[in-house]
């Protein structure tokens, strides 16, 4: 399913990508960012220009499933601005990052999580204005 981006407020996401294990070379960091955006993007219409990947490493072992050290793991958290979303396009999301994760650095003894955490727009923006604040100023006929 692909979903246009809202037109009527910038839909930003934030994404922090973290590996465990031997550390990604700059093909899979680069693809991580690119599909990242791309599935921000199509699955959930945020706008690619305002999303932000980052990719962090943790040396193997330095990780825990079930109070074990494992060698390899993946995982991803997403902020994205309450209310923007359906519970279908979040399972939708979840779902086909969780294969691109595992796609790009193979499967792991941990579970591969993946969390879309939903922000009220009070609480968070970009370029030192809140998401509410854009509303806000969009709604009074001001430039977002």
């Amino acid at each position: 399913m692909i979903r246009p981006p809202s037109q009527r407020e910038p839909v930003m996401p934030l994404i922090q990508i973290s590996i465990a294990g031997p550390a990604p070379n700059a093909g899979v960091i680069q693809k991580l960012q690119h599909e990242t955006t791309r599935l921000m993007r199509d699955v959930l219409g945020k706008e690619a220009a305002l999303t932000v990947v980052g990719i962090s490493h943790l040396p193997g072992g330095a990780v825990s499933a079930g109070g074990e050290p494992v060698s390899a793991a993946v995982w991803m958290q997403g902020l994205i601005t309450a209310g923007t979303n359906s519970d279908m396009e979040k399972a939708a999301f979840i779902a086909a990052a969780r294969a691109m994760l595992v796609d790009a650095v193979g499967a792991s003894a941990a579970p591969t999580y993946v969390a879309l955490q939903e922000l009220p727009a009070t609480d968070w923006g970009y370029d030192g204005r809140t998401q509410a604040g854009r509303r806000e100023e969009r709604l009074a006929g001001g430039a977002a």
